[in-house]
């Protein structure tokens, strides 16, 4: 179980790095459609972030959720190798399994839709199975006993 309990935690890092190359279409593509590009020229070292009210919003989409993947999932990817290592059950790898879905369900609304309140849902519900993850991590190594070896 434990090389399972680590595929849910590849496939994120799999979907990051897909959101990562999503931002280069939609940036350059508004930045290629932008009449007045004066906003953009005499910038040295410029961030993506300078282009936050230069291109429409929505190109900035892909580029906020890419900054969500590095937020609250880099606690998803410990506590996958806490189980990993402690032992996963069925239970931990479905509710990573779980968590991942919710994630991409959650990167897919924002960068298409971004309308707030499922949005917000979508990143209550995947904290929730976060907690629940924790928690199942700490009791795995809290309460191991350590006179077994493995």
């Amino acid at each position: 179980m434990q090389a399972q309990m680590l595929a849910p935690a590849a496939v994120l890092i799999v979907w990051t790095l897909i959101v990562l190359l999503w931002i280069i279409p939609a940036r350059f593509g508004a930045i290629a459609k932008l009449k007045d590009k004066s906003a953009l020229s005499g910038k040295r070292g410029a961030r993506g972030s300078d282009l936050e009210g230069v291109i429409p919003d929505k190109a900035n989409w892909v580029a906020h959720n890419h900054t969500h993947l590095h937020e609250q999932p880099t606690l998803f990817y410990a506590v996958s190798f806490i189980l990993a290592i402690a032992g996963a059950g069925a239970i931990d790898l479905m509710l990573a399994w779980i968590y991942v879905g919710i994630r991409i369900i959650h990167s897919l609304w924002q960068i298409l839709i971004n309308k707030l309140p499922i949005r917000f849902a979508l990143f209550l519900l995947s904290s929730i199975v976060l907690i629940a993850l924790a928690l199942r991590a700490a009791s795995a190594t809290l309460f191991a006993d350590p006179t077994l070896v493995s």
